[in-house]
């Protein structure tokens, strides 16, 4: 029994072998975000199989403006991982409480906000984006139901962040297992007996959504050991929301540029009709399963650095940095493997159309090195934002995915027109999309050899310094000098 609930604590990381201990924290969370990533799969393969194409591109053409109208929770989101796992690896209670708490309130306003601009927005945007007639409508009616229901979204990732920073990555997983079981009876239920379509997927995925939200919730007023959640705690103070959206807002800015970018590619997507954004949406499904690993291991990275930060240990997370992109590299190209050889049977779970899956498999294949290359740019991206450097990850970020991307996909695009294609090879977006890739990993390998993360490590260093602290310092001084 003392083993079980060990697994389900929180755990130190500034302790142990760097490789393991990541390790241990990944695992559980590349289940978790796998299972995550069933909740979208399972919205598409039933509303692919059981409504028709068109239907599965409505759901997928709304996958770029849920993730650039969250952009701001995703600020909220990253800062307070960051600032949970400096507290908890500083042991400071009072500190720890103070930002769980904040976290807490900030979240509830930043779901208000996106709520409300969702369903306003959601019509205006697709019809900018040029959005295929066939599909709007549906497309329509999932953003608005989804945005309704976001604080169910917001909040079940917020927790689920708090529960990582501690080192405990197996509640959340544990209440996510659940829910995607419950979003995919949902998910059955209310489109084959009840005849909902589109509107049945979102309704499901909204409710599992809340039920995992509440899951959370309740986990963390059972750790009255580690932290307080109080009227205190909760009350929202300068200092705290400060260092919350110091840390996280870059990570939001950039989440916010690069779904704006991903709107741009989006509409030159939608220009090759809804058959094209129907591969679209499962190429990228497929793609999402290979991509897994490197969120996770991006993850991990990020706690791992706060806590060791927070300790005041630098040379661990150094080394932890170089141990754990080496796992991620190797966990990457195994995963891919999978992805090509069994991408064709993963894709016909989604439709039944040879010219769709056919296609799909050419994308994927194209962008098969690039998941090797992400692998690389998560988890240094997640040491430098550990280390509390979030500035240089957001400038990385914006060049290739703004800079780079952008104009790239509308070029090879052009280039490719001939008489045959009048309109340009589509394949093309995801060359460019492979070309970014590679570049980023890149310059995410000089920034972490060159950048200011070091420097901006001792400053985190230097802010949790404790008189336990000072002491180990004068000591080690002491036995310097002598």
């Amino acid at each position: 029994m003392q083993r079980i609930r060990a697994i389900f604590s929180p755990r130190d990381m500034t302790v142990g072998t760097p490789w393991k201990r990541i390790l241990e924290f990944a695992f559980p969370m590349l289940v978790g975000n796998i299972a995550q990533q069933l909740y979208a799969s399972t919205d598409s393969v039933v509303v692919g199989q059981y409504v028709g194409d068109h239907a599965l591109a409505s759901v997928g053409s709304a996958g770029p403006i849920l993730m650039f109208m969250i952009a701001l929770f995703v600020g909220i989101s990253t800062g307070a991982g960051i600032l949970v796992s400096q507290a908890f690896g500083a042991k400071d209670r009072e500190r720890l409480s103070t930002a769980i708490g904040n976290c807490i309130t900030l979240t509830a306003i930043a779901a208000a906000v996106i709520m409300v601009l969702g369903v306003v927005l959601a019509r205006p945007v697709l019809q900018t984006l040029h959005t295929p007639p066939e599909i709007i409508e549906d497309a329509i009616r999932y953003l608005q139901i989804y945005f309704l229901g976001i604080a169910g979204f917001t909040y079940y990732n917020i927790l689920s962040g708090i529960l990582r920073g501690l080192g405990d990555s197996f509640s959340a997983l544990g209440f996510l297992l659940l829910t995607s079981a419950l979003n995919i009876v949902l998910d059955l239920w209310f489109v084959i007996s009840f005849g909902w379509g589109v509107a049945g997927v979102a309704f499901a995925t909204v409710i599992a959504q809340t039920v995992s939200a509440i899951l959370c919730y309740l986990k963390l007023t059972r750790m009255s050991h580690t932290f307080d959640i109080n009227r205190h705690t909760l009350k929202l103070k300068k200092e705290t929301v400060g260092d919350i959206l110091r840390l996280g807002m870059p990570s939001g800015a950039t989440q916010a540029i690069f779904s704006m970018a991903m709107l741009v590619v989006q509409r030159l997507q939608n220009s090759f009709g809804p058959l094209f954004v129907a591969t679209a949406i499962i190429a990228m499904r497929v793609d999402g399963f290979a991509m897994m690993p490197n969120f996770s291991f991006g993850m991990a990275m990020t706690t791992f650095t706060g806590q060791n930060i927070g300790a005041r240990r630098l040379d661990r997370a150094q080394q932890g940095a170089k141990q754990g992109t080496l796992l991620a590299v190797g966990v990457a190209m195994v995963m891919t493997t999978a992805v090509l050889v069994f991408g064709r049977s993963i894709m016909s779970l989604f439709t039944q159309t040879q010219e769709i899956i056919d296609t799909g498999m050419r994308l994927i294949q194209i962008l098969s090195l690039g998941f090797i290359a992400m692998a690389v740019t998560q988890c240094l991206s997640g040491v430098m934002r550990g280390a509390g450097d979030a500035m240089t990850p957001m400038w990385i970020s914006l060049l290739v995915a703004v800079a780079l991307r952008v104009p790239l996909s509308y070029w090879l695009v052009d280039l490719s027109r001939t008489a045959e294609n009048p309109a340009g090879r589509p394949e093309m977006i995801y060359v460019a999309m492979l070309a970014t890739w590679v570049t980023g990993a890149v310059i995410n390998i000089l920034a972490f050899r060159y950048g200011r993360w070091r420097k901006k490590a001792r400053e985190r260093m230097a802010s949790f310094s404790t008189q336990e602290g000072l002491e180990e310092v004068m000591e080690y001084s002491t036995d310097f000098s002598g």
